[in-house]
């Protein structure tokens, strides 16, 4: 008969990379995405105004602001998701210890 392979014990500090991560990865997904409607919008702006679009206006005063809100919130729920994750682990990794 095999014996199964244990599983490894989940580490608290393992949350806030993975955290950390998914924050990087996701607020850089929406600063792009937010410069690119910014861009377009910028671009719109100056058209119909008959102006040179000023496109420091859309890095500064758009998306960075937006990407700085986003990372904040999207930190915020990766941890709890994260810590949710971690709890359930460890309480999954107990039980398969008692059998």
């Amino acid at each position: 008969m095999t014996v199964a392979p244990r599983s490894r014990s989940p580490h608290l500090f393992g949350v806030l990379v993975r955290a950390l991560l998914i924050t990087f990865v996701a607020s850089l997904l929406v600063f792009a995405v937010t410069l690119l409607f910014a861009i377009f919008g910028v671009v719109i702006t100056g058209a119909l105004y008959h102006r040179h679009p000023d496109m420091s206006i859309a890095y500064r005063h758009i998306a960075i602001p937006v990407g700085i809100v986003a990372a904040v919130i999207i930190f915020v729920f990766a941890l709890i998701h994260e810590f949710r994750h971690y709890r359930q682990s460890k309480t999954l990794t107990a039980i398969e210890r008692m059998n």
